[in-house]
């Protein structure tokens, strides 16, 4: 059986959940956190979640995982059969990722945890936010998904970043990120209505607690 390392507030983490739950894959979840410690690094090169335990060893890296799921799995394609087709999925996830998740993660710590970010990275990374969103707004087709007609990894992409980044905008910029793409907002609304989706909140939501202790310890 495959096997999911990471926690569920990690939303990595709950790209590849809601991508194994979507094609009806049995898995277990072990409950795993980034570090570097020596129990870490022999799951993770680079200590970080998720990964994914296969018979062979340990697969890391989201893009990669989710890849290897839809290579070697059966259920419903989360990919398009067709090269082009294919590349256009890819390429979103990728300036998701790029454009506008990075420049919203350097901000969280003050968005989601009280403590304070420079403005000079608020600056850029508003900047860059701004840039990002006109980047998905040009090739995203919310027809009605974000690649076209399909459910694809393109989605787990906008569901679990872009909700994050749009939270970051309101927070600390007093942004509607998605105001003048209307199809997207409601498409991110839409997405996280699906059954699946709302397993995968409700997990997020009771490991909370647990989370935001381990962070104030921390801190």
């Amino acid at each position: 059986m495959l096997k999911l390392y990471g926690f569920s507030v990690s939303n990595y983490y709950n790209m590849v959940k809601l991508a194994l739950l979507e094609k009806g894959l049995p898995f277990e979840e072990v409950p795993f956190y980034a570090g570097q410690t020596p129990e870490a690094l022999a799951v993770s090169p680079r200590g970080k979640v998720p990964v994914l335990g296969v018979k062979q060893g340990f697969i890391n890296e989201t893009s990669v995982i989710l890849e290897y799921i839809e290579q070697t799995q059966e259920g419903p394609s989360l990919l398009p059969a067709d090269p082009y087709q294919r590349a256009q999925v890819l390429a979103l996830c990728r300036e998701i990722e790029l454009y506008i998740e990075l420049p919203a993660r350097a901000c969280f710590a003050e968005a989601f945890f009280g403590m304070p970010v420079p403005d000079a990275i608020k600056d850029k990374a508003k900047a860059e936010l701004l840039l990002g969103v006109g980047s998905l707004g040009r090739h995203g087709k919310f027809a009605p998904y974000v690649a076209g007609e399909s459910f694809t990894i393109a989605d787990l992409y906008f569901m679990y970043s872009v909700n994050l980044a749009c939270a970051v905008g309101e927070k600390l910029f007093g942004l509607d990120l998605l105001a003048q793409l209307p199809k997207a907002k409601a498409l991110l609304e839409r997405l996280h209505e699906m059954r699946n989706a709302k397993r995968v909140a409700a997990d997020r939501e009771a490991a909370m607690p647990a989370f935001m202790a381990m962070i104030a310890a921390k801190k």
